[in-house]
């Protein structure tokens, strides 16, 4: 199933996103129930484990239970990520109490430059709330989870790190449900988050 998403994921560049065509593993139906692209027959998103800034080691399977954002950004990025990482923040502050219940988790796409210090640097000036856990590694550890997520990464110039821009819902089963591309905007991950949260309740 995964490689199914691989179409429109390999589409979603930097330089290109939000024009692409769904494939048939994503829907948009008439009466569609989510802000995003849902995944039809949702499969279970790839494991991975890695560190923060303060070294801590952070995975996404003990997460189930909860909501997770996966999106992949570089603190050095001069439009899109930023973007991304405070649309993503301005979610989580609009979801209030809600957001107790979900993670966002941003992973590296330049190990190189993207070191603890700076992305403490980021978090302080992005104003992350700590549910924003954003992490680094070697390339060693960071290219098998590009991988498995279908992005992918061209270091470009000393300013620029061309990548797959997305951002995917995993479900609280642990499920990949919903997916934007690089103009994720805070009202439509509101909007999904809440519809999950109330899916799980129910």
């Amino acid at each position: 199933m995964r490689s199914n998403l691989a179409p429109l994921l390999l589409v979603l560049l930097l330089a290109g996103c939000g024009g692409a065509a769904a494939p048939s593993a994503v829907t948009s139906p008439p009466a569609q129930r989510f802000s995003g692209l849902e995944v039809a027959d949702p499969p279970k998103a790839p494991s991975f484990a890695l560190h923060d800034a303060a070294g801590n080691r952070v995975a996404l399977s003990p997460q189930r239970g909860r909501l997770v954002l996966v999106t992949f950004l570089y603190t050095h990025c001069p439009d899109v990520c930023p973007l991304i990482a405070e649309h993503l923040n301005q979610a989580l502050r609009a979801l209030g109490r809600d957001r107790r219940d979900v993670r966002v988790l941003a992973i590296s796409v330049d190990p190189k430059r993207d070191s603890a210090a700076a992305v403490r640097a980021y978090a302080r000036t992005h104003r992350l709330l700590p549910q924003f856990r954003y992490l680094i590694g070697r390339e060693r550890q960071l290219a098998p989870v590009w991988k498995a997520y279908h992005v992918a990464v061209n270091p470009g110039d000393l300013d620029s790190v061309d990548h797959t821009a997305y951002t995917v819902l995993i479900d609280a089963r642990g499920r990949e449900r919903v997916i934007y591309d690089s103009k994720v905007r805070p009202r439509d991950v509101v909007h999904d988050v809440r519809r999950l949260l109330a899916e799980a309740d129910a």
